[in-house]
């Protein structure tokens, strides 16, 4: 039998097939680490290890990667409070994470990137996206997304067309991407 997966663009449910023959890769974001993880961090960890856990057991090699925002407001200011450098403060709760993760029985992940490992290639691709006029730096060093200049974003929204106009409020998206300004449509990427 294979395995049915509900694919967001199509809006139905597809055959999994694997890029690669007999092989999965998997990447699944993971917590910001300012303090102990909590339910809503658990979730996903849960979640996507049941993911892995069966696509082993139907046979397939899993590369399984989730990621440690170790740079953020909320590390450096707890980082300031203490008085110590913000990677003590990421490599604590990242130390705290696993342990949890480990009494979860989450198997651990293949790999374990940390976005301070890879801010060159984040600012290579943020260049990118500023030389093909999707993306334009502020006077504060702030660089911002401009989603109206690329015609296929938000295409995984329920309802599309137009979903993205009606965000009125403040929204995070992700750990140093925050949808702000007079135009929701415009957001950080890098500050």
């Amino acid at each position: 039998m294979s395995i049915q997966i509900y694919n967001t663009l199509s809006k139905r449910k597809e055959e999994f097939k694997p890029l690669e023959p007999g092989k999965v890769k998997m990447y699944v974001c993971g917590p910001t680490v300012y303090n102990l993880i909590h339910i809503g961090n658990a979730r996903p960890m849960i979640v996507f290890d049941t993911v892995r856990r069966y696509m082993e057991y139907k046979g397939y090699e899993v590369n399984y990667v989730s990621n440690f925002t170790d740079v953020d407001d909320k590390i450096i200011k707890k980082a300031n409070e203490e008085g110590v450098e913000p990677s003590v403060i990421s490599e604590r709760y990242i130390a705290e994470c696993k342990k949890d993760m480990e009494g979860m029985n989450i198997k651990p992940a293949t790999k374990n990137p940390k976005a301070t490992e890879e801010i060159g290639g984040m600012l290579d691709m943020i260049q990118t996206l500023i030389d093909k006029g999707h993306a334009y730096p502020a006077a504060d060093g702030t660089v911002y997304f401009r989603t109206r200049s690329f015609k296929d974003y938000g295409k995984l929204f329920p309802g599309h067309g137009g979903v993205l106009d009606r965000f009125d409020s403040v929204i995070a998206i992700a750990p140093i991407m925050y949808i702000l300004l007079s135009d929701p449509q415009i957001f950080a990427i890098f500050r």
